[in-house]
């Protein structure tokens, strides 16, 4: 797989990223480094502890962590969720929703980038 197949299999905008990064091997850096970076971690965490102002803040760093490296499916789902989380507001009808959109998207992200990881390591 290629970084440009990979970008589109994780709904990300390869064109957008490498006019920001202006080289294949700084965004395949970044890319690989996503897969350490301890945001969506730390949301599972404070939601499941309540703490929805630290919640905030993962999903704040998460969503900026995305857009600059367009990964637009989940930087749409993340800043949904950052702002349903937005100044400690209590629980939403539909929030459950955003954190299950998060999840999916994440989850595939990682997958894709796995996969990318394994074709560069072979």
């Amino acid at each position: 797989m290629t970084l440009k197949e990979c970008y589109a299999a994780l709904g990300g905008n390869y064109d957008e990223v490498m006019g920001h990064l202006r080289s294949e091997r700084l965004v395949q850096k970044f890319v690989l480094k996503f897969l350490n970076d301890g945001s969506y971690q730390l949301l599972q965490d404070s939601l499941a502890a309540g703490n929805r102002e630290e919640a905030f803040r993962a999903a704040h760093t998460m969503k900026g962590v995305c857009a600059n490296l367009a990964f637009n499916d989940l930087l749409a789902s993340s800043e949904a969720l950052t702002e349903a989380l937005r100044d400690g507001k209590p629980a939403q009808a539909g929030e459950e929703e955003l954190i299950q959109r998060v999840k999916a998207d994440y989850d595939r992200t990682c997958q894709t980038i796995r996969a990318y990881q394994e074709g560069v390591e072979a």
